[in-house]
């Protein structure tokens, strides 16, 4: 199986870009964050045209929202309600394969990294929490095989963010949001896809801001984009790649894609 996830900011807006990325890569199945739209106007036909005719959406209008486009059909899928605030952050489906995939749109959490002064910050916290105690009920069925990806909103590592000092108070790289984040992780002992192949001393980005007058110049990224494996799923883990060169297209998101292969 290939996979993607993608932060596309406006799936509507981006259709094209989308189009041209599923027939250059020709992943399996596509997860999306940020679509920006309703289940009733998402634009279906597209995916259809293209081979993509599972769907599994979870949307709102002008905000958020998640969905998974895929060539290869579910057993079930539904969203769980990680979130305080009623958005559409997560939806979940279980492939005919065996494979459960969970896409995340994780709150970005505001500008002021102070959950008393920034409702934002408290809300992002508490959605972290959830996830950590949602997998930590489920611990013991972590050798099956079991996926979870999408804008995690976090740049975990000293190497996930452009400079590791000047982002210690900066939103996303917070040692609060970094340690729930690690927590996270552990109540499933989930394997992060991209530093199983590129070293924890090596800087790689998967978010660079609009406001860069030249963003691959100064190259001042974060990865907040993860694709996590359970213990059951590690060993299938064949590839994974972080595709830089979609920042440049014109009108692009300012996520780019993580691609993951795995052998099931």
């Amino acid at each position: 199986m290939k996979i993607a996830s993608w932060n596309v900011n406006s799936v509507r807006h981006r259709i094209a870009l989308v189009s041209r990325f599923l027939r250059d890569q020709q992943p399996d199945v596509l997860a999306l964050q940020e679509t920006k739209v309703v289940n009733e106007l998402f634009p279906t036909a597209a995916f259809n045209n293209l081979g993509y005719v599972h769907h599994a959406i979870h949307g709102q209008k002008a905000y958020h929202g998640v969905a998974i486009l895929s060539r290869l059909p579910f057993k079930k899928s539904g969203s769980q309600d990680f979130c305080r605030e009623g958005h559409a952050r997560h939806i979940g489906v279980t492939f005919e394969n065996g494979v459960e995939l969970h896409d995340f749109y994780v709150p970005a959490g505001g500008d002021i990294p102070d959950p008393h002064k920034n409702e934002k910050f408290a809300h992002k916290l508490d959605f972290l929490g959830g996830m950590e105690k949602f997998f930590a009920k489920r611990a013991k069925a972590k050798n099956d095989p079991v996926m979870i990806l999408g804008d995690f909103n976090v740049a975990p590592l000293e190497n996930d963010v452009w400079s590791h000092k000047q982002l210690l108070d900066v939103v996303s790289h917070t040692p609060v949001e970094t340690r729930l984040l690690g927590e996270v992780q552990a109540a499933f002992d989930w394997t992060d896809a991209t530093r199983q192949f590129i070293p924890a001393n090596e800087k790689i980005y998967s978010w660079w801001s609009y406001r860069a007058a030249d963003w691959e110049a100064s190259d001042r990224g974060r990865r907040l984009d993860h694709v996590w494996l359970s213990p059951g799923l590690k060993g299938a883990l064949k590839s994974q790649t972080i595709l830089k060169k979609m920042r440049g297209w014109q009108k692009a998101s300012d996520h780019v894609p993580v691609i993951v292969e795995i052998d099931v």
